[in-house]
Parts: structure tokens; C-alpha cells; sequence
């Protein structure tokens, strides 16, 4: 028996779960190592954060200019809510290759026979754009705009990185769609719209207006524990928030008070090997 009980006292307690992420690391003379978001690429570069302990510059080649110490890593560590504890030494972030982009304002309404096209061309200008959506969002039920602009992707050697091409082939008011959001009956809204736009028009229908989930968006941001971003997602209709450590189980814990899929939580570190 007291074998027994030795041999439980000395059982090993399990690991703490260890957490990584690839990240901007800054020091600088008012504080120490951090994780950083929201960073000002002036020079030196800003940014906010919580802190990084273990960490030391000997050990990493890095920028340095007026007292201030900046990099890109890979960071792995014990999270405690407040700071990372490194367990190992950081290496240099690894950032995947990112695949084509094409755009995700896309459009819900069934493309129309013959293609989007205008209605009404001498209305399919900037000024109309801009006159709709004002309009749209003193309509009852206003729940979002956005410009599918999704033509973009089949022109060959189209790059949205380049500002040349930009200007060359976006915002082509006659090949865009105009996309605006209502609770309700969408389409009760089209002739009040069709009054100032007369390019592609896409109208459909939402759960929620903006104003709600703005209002969710205030409301989460300040009760969900670790948030440092966050935003309303109109194509979508839900709120989307930004965490330094978002588990299953907080998601599990923000559906059950909000409402699953309302505010989707988006996690800065995640377990590592994942």
C-alpha cells in the first residue's frame, strides 16, 4: 500500500501544452521582446503585443536600428493568457506559399442568362456606385455592400499586386457586380436601388442587419478574454474576432452564448504540431 501511495505522489503531472506561431518579434528601449500585431512598418517598426520571456537577440540574427530590435520567427512556448515562454529556441518563420488569390466577394444570385451586364450604362459609373450605397444603407434592414469583382480572375496576366494592372482592368463598372445585403425581402429594395445604379446589381438576403452585429462586435470584443483584432464580416454575416489563443472549447463556449457561427474566433497561436 505505501508503495502504492509512493508511487502516486511521484506520478508525472501532464506536460503544459506548448503553442507556435510564425511572427514579427520587436523589442525596443521602453519594453522588452513581444508578439506583435498591428505593426507600423516605419523606421524602426512599431507594433503592440504581450511579452515573450526566454527571449535573447544573441541567439537570432536580427534587425537593429535606434534601439530597437525586430525579426521574423517561428516561436514555440507554454502560454499563461498574459505571455509566451519559450521551451525552445526560435528559428526563422516558415510562411507558406499562397496560392493563386482570387477574389471572395463573390456573388450569391444566380448569374442571369447572357451574363452580368448592365441595364442601364449611362448609371454604371463610380458616382452611381457611391449614390447606392448610401441610399442601401438608410434602407431598412441595410446588412452590407461589396463589389464582386470576381471578372478579374479569367483575365490572363492580371495582377492585383501591381498597380499598373490595377488601374488597367479593375473597377470596370460595366463588368463588375454591385452586392447589397437586406434582412427580410431583399428584393423589395431593387427599385429604390435601380433609381441611382444601373450596372449588375445582386441583392440578397441576410439574418442580421450591420447594426446588430456591429453591436455583437462591441459586445464580444469585450468579453471574450485575449481578443486583439476583430471585425464584421458583411459577405458572411457574422463577427469575426481575432484571439491569442482561441481552443475548441472557448469556440464551443462563444457559440453557446452567442449563437453558433455569429462570432467566429480566429486563434494567433495553435498547438504545436498542428
Amino acid at each position: 500500500m505505501l508503495a502504492a501511495l509512493a508511487a502516486c505522489g511521484t506520478a508525472a503531472t501532464a506536460p503544459e501544452p506548448r503553442y507556435e506561431a510564425d511572427t514579427f518579434v520587436l523589442a525596443s528601449q521602453k519594453h522588452g521582446p513581444r508578439l506583435c500585431v498591428a505593426i507600423d512598418f516605419s523606421l524602426p517598426p512599431q507594433c503592440g503585443g504581450p511579452d515573450i520571456a526566454g527571449w535573447d537577440w544573441n541567439g537570432v540574427e536580427h534587425s537593429d536600428r535606434h534601439g530597437v530590435r525586430w525579426g521574423e520567427y517561428r516561436v514555440v512556448g507554454t502560454w499563461d493568457g498574459e505571455k509566451l515562454t519559450l521551451t525552445e529556441p526560435p528559428r526563422p518563420a516558415e510562411r507558406p506559399d499562397s496560392p493563386p488569390s482570387r477574389s471572395r466577394f463573390t456573388s450569391p444570385c444566380p448569374e442571369p442568362s447572357g451574363g452580368w451586364r448592365p441595364v442601364a450604362p449611362a448609371k454604371a459609373t463610380q458616382q452611381a456606385i457611391d449614390a447606392a450605397i448610401t441610399r442601401a444603407k438608410k434602407l431598412p434592414g441595410y446588412a452590407g455592400a461589396w463589389l464582386d469583382q470576381s471578372y478579374l480572375d479569367e483575365i490572363e496576366g492580371y495582377d492585383s499586386n501591381d498597380p499598373r494592372s490595377v488601374e488597367r482592368y479593375a473597377n470596370d463598372h460595366e463588368r463588375l457586380v454591385l452586392n447589397l445585403r437586406f434582412t427580410g425581402d431583399a428584393t423589395t429594395r431593387e427599385p429604390a436601388i435601380r433609381e441611382l445604379w444601373g450596372g449588375a446589381l445582386c441583392l440578397s438576403q441576410a439574418q442580421h442587419t450591420k447594426k446588430e452585429l456591429q453591436t455583437l462586435h462591441g459586445r464580444a470584443s469585450k468579453e471574450i478574454k485575449g481578443v486583439f483584432s476583430g471585425w464584421v464580416d458583411e459577405l458572411k454575416g457574422q463577427v469575426e474576432i481575432g484571439a491569442w489563443l482561441a481552443t475548441p472549447e472557448l469556440q464551443h463556449e462563444v457559440d453557446e452564448k452567442y449563437g453558433k457561427g455569429l462570432v467566429v474566433l480566429h486563434s494567433f497561436l495553435r498547438p504545436v504540431g498542428l
